[in-house]
């Protein structure tokens, strides 16, 4: 009885336990894969950016914030004569899929 009993609470805890982690919002982590400029930007405005993209609700704003973003650090890769990797995909795209932006 006593085995039961604690099997019981042990299937409980841990179905709350993953609850609670689908009821955790989706937090968006930038790194240099990820981050369009990443290796143009000071570690500063790297933290800026981040949540900036974080703080948006809806998807036109975040669009037009990474738009923006994207062609400053296109201007600042050609003063320092590099180029820029591809973008392998639009930030807010993510964010809209995951249910944060509208």
């Amino acid at each position: 009885m006593k085995t039961i009993i604690t099997t019981v609470a042990l299937t409980l805890a841990l179905a709350m336990s993953f609850a609670v982690a689908e009821a955790r919002p989706y937090r968006w982590q930038g790194n240099q894969q990820n981050t369009y400029g990443w290796q143009l930007m000071t570690a500063d405005e790297r933290t800026e950016h981040q949540a900036k993209l974080r703080s948006f609700t809806e998807y036109t704003a975040c669009k037009e914030y990474v738009d923006e973003h994207h062609k400053k650090m296109e201007e600042r890769a050609k003063e320092k004569g590099i180029t820029t990797p591809m973008v392998k995909r639009n930030p807010c795209d993510l964010l809209k899929a995951r249910g944060v932006l509208k």
